[in-house]
């Protein structure tokens, strides 16, 4: 009997050890993030932005996942998966070739607000700043936007608004930053149009934003 008991007692003790393990392994950060989706259908004035104002601990971005799903007005439905080593680089047009989205502000070591294939020939973003290789603290920034310049560059509104065009600096099927969180058919979105955002967090299986975001124009 005096075995039988120690046997139990150890058995409690190790399924509650382990039990602590699992509940550890499973606990995830928390944080407070405004995001913004706009579609003026020109690139100088679209983007999708996530503005973090608090988080309980400064969070990797290489731990995180975005997952956008919508359905516009016209029936086009559209989403994208972003996470690090996932399609990377996920953006790519002309010579750029990079993470979207891209990071800015506290907990990005180096970020610059143009990107430069002179400067950065690898992408024409340090590396730093790539989505999956900064962290998240009160203040960071993350954003996306469409390609865009003139007539003659390509890219998004130039010159016909809501639609892509080639140029020397944007052929059509290449993916810009918005393409890559939003999917390749985001300019069917138009304003009051409704995006799940969703940004998971890999190591504990949750989500630490979901919500639906309305678009604006």
């Amino acid at each position: 009997m005096l075995m039988l008991v120690v046997v139990i007692i150890i058995a409690a003790v190790v399924s509650g050890f382990a039990g602590g393990l699992v509940k550890g392994q499973n606990k995830a950060p928390s944080a407070v993030i405004d995001v913004t989706i706009k579609n003026t259908g020109t690139w100088s004035s679209s983007y999708i932005q996530f503005d973090v104002k608090s988080v309980s601990e400064p969070i990797s971005t290489g731990d995180l996942k975005i997952v956008t799903s919508w359905s516009a007005a016209d029936g086009t439905n559209g989403g994208s998966t972003t996470m690090k080593g996932l399609n990377a680089p996920n953006t790519q047009y002309g010579s750029y070739s990079y993470q979207s989205p891209l990071g800015y502000g506290p907990g990005v070591t180096n970020w610059v607000t143009s990107g430069s294939t002179t400067t950065y020939p690898s992408g024409g973003y340090p590396a730093e700043q790539l989505f999956g290789n900064y962290t998240l603290t009160a203040g960071t920034t993350m954003k996306s936007t469409p390609y865009g310049y003139t007539s003659s560059y390509g890219g998004y509104g130039v010159p016909t608004p809501y639609t892509y065009t080639s140029g020397s600096g944007y052929t059509v099927g290449q993916i810009d930053g918005m393409q890559a969180v939003l999917g390749a058919n985001w300019p069917s979105l138009r304003a009051g149009d409704t995006i799940k955002v969703m940004i998971m967090h890999i190591p504990s299986g949750k989500a630490i934003f979901n919500k639906d975001i309305a678009v604006v124009g």
